[in-house]
């Protein structure tokens, strides 16, 4: 009997988890996810707010009903998906986008400035296994089966790939932004590196960064590996593509690390 896809359901500003994938900060927290049929989990920070227990829901912080976002998400999480799984992919809306990039010092010239298209958030991604922190990997349905088919056709050639990191909320992104603003880098310097919140492939959840055991994560020093150049050879039969190369017109430095998939994500 074939199992229920295991789903990463999407709101805009919190995400539910089903159990058993997120790794517990407490004695208190771990009690509550080891019982979890859903984690609701704040998208700006990665706070847990509250465990859908088999006895109901359990708030995980004090004033849970004021929580920006909570009427969206707990109406997702009263509402069955349709036997089959769910429906065609959706995305959520753009609407905040806007403020975003305010927050940043960027308006919409940026968008023109680096040719990079916009990217929603889809309204639920499919677990596509763990990377290599043991964090789960979230990706479309069909960017998830296409990583499991490259990865495996790989270790068949006997080289070893492993994900760094799939999707990322555009919440997600405007953090890695402040962390590095907070350590005295410049936004035109992080904007060589990160795309900016609603521009990252990542969004989509086609997008992977993928690396190699023994190697450093997201260096340049990738492309000397086989796994690069198994991926330079063989990717393409899998639907993927290096978005970064030498020279391309978006002023992101090379990334030999990060491919996308650009088949069908049905």
């Amino acid at each position: 009997m074939r199992t229920a896809p295991r789903l990463l359901l999407n709101t805009p500003d919190i995400e539910l988890w089903p159990g058993g994938l997120l790794r517990a900060r407490s004695n208190h927290d771990a009690r509550l996810l080891s019982r979890a049929r859903t984690v609701l989990r704040r998208k700006r920070d990665g706070r847990y707010l509250a465990a859908q227990l088999p006895e109901g829901l359990m708030p995980m912080v004090e004033r849970l009903a004021r929580e920006p976002g909570i009427d969206a998400a707990l109406q997702c999480l009263e509402t069955p998906l349709p036997r089959g799984g769910p429906p065609a992919q959706a995305s959520l809306p753009l609407d905040r986008l806007n403020q975003r990039l305010q927050r940043l010092g960027l308006d919409q010239r940026y968008a023109a400035g680096s040719d990079l298209p916009l990217v929603a958030e889809p309204a639920w991604l499919h677990f596509a296994g763990l990377d290599r922190y043991r964090r789960a990997l979230w990706l479309t349905r069909g960017a998830a089966r296409a990583w499991q088919r490259l990865r495996a056709a790989a270790a068949v050639d006997g080289v070893a790939l492993d994900a760094i990191s799939g999707y990322r909320s555009h919440d997600y992104q405007l953090g890695i932004f402040e962390r590095k603003l907070a350590r005295g880098l410049r936004v035109a310097e992080i904007l060589t590196v990160n795309a900016a919140p609603g521009y990252s492939e990542h969004h989509g959840g086609n997008a992977l960064d993928i690396g190699t055991p023994g190697e450093p994560p997201a260096e340049e020093s990738f492309e000397r590996t086989a796994a690069f150049a198994w991926l330079q050879a063989h990717a393409g039969e899998f639907g993927f593509h290096m978005s970064y190369p030498r020279g391309n017109p978006h002023g992101i430095v090379y990334e030999p690390w990060h491919w996308c998939f650009s088949g069908p994500t049905g």
